[in-house]
C-alpha cells in the first residue's frame, strides 16, 4: 500500500538477512519511523508493547522470531531453543490465535528436519512462507468483498457508506488489510465509498492508524467517536459495518476489538449488514465457542492516559482523575448471532458453514486447526 505516495509494506527483511524491519506503530500518525528486530526478545516485546499489532501480523512477525531464536541456538540446541522461543512469544498477546499457529507452524518444520542446517533452513523458510501467504489472503479478501460494495453502488448511486472499528487495515496484516481490503479494492476500481471510522478507545486505533492509511491511499472518509456509530445507523448514514477478527471460533463467535459488540448490537437493531473480514488463519476451530476464547487485559494506564500531539510534538496527558482506578479488558466477543457473514479469501460464508469450509480449504490456504494460542 502507499504513503507519502510510494508502496511500503508493513515487515520485510534486512539486506544482511539477520533481521527485519517494521513500522512502529505506536508512532503513527505523528512520525514514520521502523524498528528493527533480530532476535526473539526484541520480537516478542514489540508484540506486546504494539510496535506492531493486529492478527495476521502478528502471527508472521512472531514466525520469523522462532526462526531467529533457530538460527542463533547451537546446532544441538535448536530445538528446545525454539520450544522456549515459542513459549515467550504465545505469552505475548493471548487472544489473537494468529500467533499461536504461526508459532506452531514454524516449530514443526524445524523439529522434522534432522540436521541443523536443514532446521535453520526450514526456519526461515516458514516464515516466509507464513507472509507470502498472508500476503495473498489479504488480496482475495478485497476481490472477494469487492461486490459487496458494488452492488451497494449500483443500488444507490452514491458514495457507499462503510464504518468499521479499530484498524483491521493493511497496517494490521500483511498489505491490503482485512476490514479494509475490500473499500481499497472499490476505491481503486473507482467505486465511490466512504468510511466512518471509530475512533477506537482507548488506543485509538482507528484515528490514528486507519484514518492515517486511508488518508495515505486517498480514500474519504470521517473519524467519528465510539458511541456516535449507532447514531449513524439509525439515520441511514451506514450501508454496512465491516470489521477485523483476532479469533473466531468454530461456531462463529468473534474476539475483535473491545467495542466490536456495541457495533454489531446497532447494526442488528438498525437493520445495517454487519460483516467480519478475516483470513482463514484467523479461525480456531478447536476453540467450541466463546467461552474458552481468553481475552487479554492490558494496562489500565491505556485508559488513565490519551496519547496525542502537542505544541511542541507528541505528547501524553492524564485524563482522569490521579486517584480514579481503571480497567482495560482490549477485546470483547461478537455472538455468531449478529454476524450477517465472514469475507474470506475462501467466499463469503455464514457462521454455520465455518468448519464446513475452513476444513476444505487448499493446503497452501489452509489454518492449522490444531494450535490454539489460548
Amino acid at each position: 500500500m502507499r504513503i507519502q505516495g510510494q508502496s511500503r509494506e508493513t515487515v520485510w527483511e534486512t539486506a544482511d538477512g539477520r533481521a527485519i524491519e517494521v513500522i512502529d506503530q505506536r508512532r503513527l500518525p505523528y512520525e514514520l519511523t521502523t524498528v528493527r528486530l533480530g532476535d526473539v526478545g526484541a520480537v516478542a516485546d514489540a508484540i506486546h508493547s504494539m510496535v506492531i499489532r493486529g492478527a495476521p501480523l502478528i502471527g508472521a512477525v512472531a514466525a520469523y522470531g522462532v526462526c531467529f531464536a533457530a538460527e542463533s541456538a547451537s546446532d544441538a540446541d535448536i530445538d528446545p531453543a525454539v520450544a522456549v522461543a515459542g513459549a515467550q512469544l504465545r505469552a505475548t498477546r493471548p487472544t489473537a490465535v494468529n500467533l499461536g499457529w504461526a508459532v506452531e507452524f514454524v516449530i514443526r518444520q524445524i523439529t522434522a528436519e534432522i540436521t541443523a542446517a536443514g532446521k535453520r533452513e526450514a526456519a526461515r523458510r516458514a516464515a516466509r512462507q507464513i507472509v507470502s501467504e498472508e500476503r495473498e489472503r489479504s488480496r482475495r479478501i478485497g476481490l472477494v468483498g469487492l461486490p459487496l460494495i458494488e452492488a451497494i453502488a449500483r443500488k444507490h448511486h452514491r458514495p457507499v457508506n462503510v464504518l468499521t472499528h479499530c484498524n483491521a487495515g493493511w497496517l494490521a496484516t500483511i498489505d491490503f488489510g482485512t476490514a479494509t481490503a475490500p473499500i481499497y479494492a472499490a476505491h481503486d476500481r473507482g467505486i465511490p465509498v466512504h468510511v466512518w471510522v471509530d475512533e477506537t478507545r482507548p488506543r485509538n486505533q482507528g484515528a490514528a492508524l486507519t484514518a492515517y492509511e486511508l488518508a495515505e491511499h486517498g480514500v474519504p472518509h470521517t473519524v467519528i467517536a465510539d458511541n456516535a456509530g449507532g447514531h449513524l445507523m439509525q439515520r441511514g448514514q451506514v450501508d454496512l459495518v465491516i470489521v477485523g477478527a483476532d479469533r473466531v471460533a468454530a461456531n462463529g463467535d468473534t474476539a475483535n476489538k473491545i467495542g466490536t459488540y456495541l457495533k454489531a448490537l446497532a447494526a442488528n437493531d438498525c437493520g445495517v449488514p454487519f460483516y467480519v473480514a478475516l483470513p482463514t488463519s484467523s479461525f480456531d476451530l478447536a476453540t467450541a465457542d466463546a467461552s474458552a476464547i481468553p481475552i487479554e487485559e492490558r494496562s489500565p494506564d491505556e485508559v488513565r492516559y490519551l496519547d496525542g500531539m502537542g505544541p511542541t510534538g507528541p505528547t501524553r496527558i492524564r485524563l482522569v482523575p490521579e486517584t480514579s482506578p481503571a480497567a482495560n479488558p482490549a477485546f470483547d466477543i461478537t455472538p455468531a448471532r449478529l454476524v450477517t457473514a465472514f469475507i474470506t479469501e475462501a467466499g463469503i460464508f455464514i457462521p454455520a458453514e465455518i468448519a464446513g469450509v475452513v476444513t476444505q480449504l487448499p493446503s497452501e490456504f489452509s489454518t492449522p486447526a490444531d494450535c490454539s494460542s489460548g
